[in-house]
């Protein structure tokens, strides 16, 4: 249960990051993709695709519309194992694109951090140089 609860709060949290854009801000092939992901890429989707394949092929064994060797069963799932590739693929397109927003507003982050850091470091030499009446002493992290 506790898992369960931080993992829902992971998620929350995720939609609240800025450099993730949130679910209206998404174009519908986003969208789409990020669905498709999230459900071909769960046990959900692997135990419902077993539970379809077991009940084919119980109730197709020997006089159904489609007998052994299941022919039929065998083009369906070319025909998804074809389509699941190119899902994997806009998937993993997708989830490079979020890579790439993040680092980027990692990246704006720190610059704009280090800018900060620079005008403290030049408003702290201004004052020692005020108050001291000379130069910070030599050595000192102020200097660079």
């Amino acid at each position: 249960m506790e898992r369960n609860w931080a993992i829902y709060l992971a998620r929350r949290l995720w939609d609240f990051h800025p450099g993730v854009r949130s679910e209206n801000e998404l174009t519908m092939g986003e969208r789409a993709a990020d669905r498709l992901r999230n459900g071909m890429g769960s046990w959900a989707f692997v135990f419902v695709a077993l539970l379809f394949l077991a009940t084919w092929m119980a109730f197709n064994r020997n006089t159904g519309f489609d007998p052994y060797p299941f022919i039929l069963l065998n083009l369906l799932l070319s025909c998804v194992a074809a389509l699941q590739g190119a899902v994997l693929l806009i998937a993993a397109r997708r989830a490079d694109q979020i890579s790439a927003e993040l680092a980027l507003h990692d990246y704006n982050t720190d610059n704009e951090a280090l800018e900060l850091i620079r005008k403290l470091e030049e408003i702290t030499k201004d004052i020692q140089i005020r108050v001291g009446g000379g130069e910070p002493p030599e050595g000192s992290a102020l200097n660079g």
